[in-house]
Parts: C-alpha cells; sequence; structure tokens
C-alpha cells in the first residue's frame, strides 16, 4: 500500500518516529538501525511496511529497501511476529542477521531478547535459501545508511546496463574492499573494467 514516506522529522526516540508529509504527521514504528541512521536528520524518506491487525494498522519503517525485504522474510517464518522481528532488527543489522542466517550461526541467534533454539533452527532452515537470494544482498556490505545508498545506487544501474546481478555484487564487494569511500561514478567506473 505505502512504498516509502518522505518528509520532516517531527519526532524522533529509539523506537519511532514521526514523519511530517504534507501536514500529516505519521507514526512510524523503527529499529535501533534506522534510530541511529536519522538521529541528527531533519528529513528523512523511510520505507515502509503497512501491518494490518485486529485491533489497528501500524506502519513499521526502514531506511534501507534491504532491511524492510529482511524484515518482511522474517515475520514470514511460523512464530516471528512484527515485533520479534523488530527486535532482531534492532539487535544485529541487516548484514549482521542474514550472515547469522547463511553460516547457520545459532548462537548469535539466540543471543537475540525472545529468540530460543527451536525459533533460531526455524529461521535458519526458512531463510538460508531466500536471504542468499535476496535483491537487498548487495546493500548488505557496511552498515552505514549513505553507504548503502550508493551502493544500491551503483548495483542498480548496472544491473539496468544488463549485468548480471551476483557479477555485480562480487565487483562491488572487490571495489568496495579496496576503495569503502568510493562515489556511485567511482564504483561503476571500475565495476565495468572488471565485468
Amino acid at each position: 500500500m505505502y512504498e516509502y514516506i518522505q518528509g520532516t522529522i517531527a519526532e524522533l526516540t529509539p523506537a519511532s518516529v514521526v514523519i511530517d508529509c504534507g501536514g500529516v504527521g505519521y507514526f512510524i514504528m523503527i529499529t535501533l538501525q534506522g534510530y541511529e541512521n536519522l538521529m541528527g536528520k531533519s528529513t528523512a524518506k523511510v520505507y515502509v511496511h503497512y501491518h494490518v491487525k485486529e485491533d489497528g494498522h501500524e506502519l513499521y519503517g526502514f531506511v534501507t529497501k534491504d532491511e524492510r525485504e529482511l524484515f518482511r522474510q522474517l515475520i514470514s517464518v511460523s512464530g516471528i511476529g512484527v515485533g520479534t522481528a523488530r527486535i532482531m532488527l534492532s539487535s544485529l543489522s541487516a548484514a549482521a542477521l542474514r550472515e547469522a542466517i547463511l553460516t547457520e550461526n545459532l548462537t548469535l541467534l539466540k543471543g537475540v531478547k525472545g529468540i530460543g533454539l527451536k525459533t533460531a533452527q526455524r529461521v535458519i532452515l526458512e531463510l538460508k535459501d531466500k536471504v542468499g537470494k535476496s535483491d537487498g544482498d548487495s546493500l548488505a556490505l557496511f552498515g552505514g545508511g549513505s553507504a548503502n545508498a550508493t551502493v544500491e545506487e551503483a548495483t542498480n544501474a548496472l544491473v539496468m546496463l544488463g549485468f548480471a546481478k551476483p557479477n555485480v555484487t562480487k565487483a562491488v564487494r572487490a571495489i568496495l574492499a579496496k576503495n569503502p569511500a568510493a562515489g556511485v561514478e567511482e564504483i561503476i567506473k571500475a565495476a565495468l573494467q572488471m565485468l
């Protein structure tokens, strides 16, 4: 229903943000990762997940599409609700959580409040194949929001030029390993030489 909400940050707490968009204040629940990315900013673009429940409607917000996609994958697992998924993404970055699932790191997953052994095993079993194929996989290279935006823009441009997503992701990883501060143009130029 909603893709994103962009506007002025009216209120910001570690658990929520109110974004004023056209005179309407949207109350959006966020993760601690989202809070850290929004701190000190006056405006924001937040990708949202619209959740309907018996006694109301809620918006959950994420700074990147990648984090939102991982949230949606988590709530598809039996026994994981929106609250638990939000706690998981508050405890671990999207990159760390994806890595824990791919490497079957039960200890790290069980370290999240409310996640027991059986739930951790179920998350790994149901999501191991899905998280590796995520479109946002390349965005999980580094934790920062601006770095993710740069990676996303460069990756999308290269894919639109006709290069295969796995090859693009591999090239972008190699470029950023050598130069973590590379801009969009630098990444694209270097990747074109590699692909």
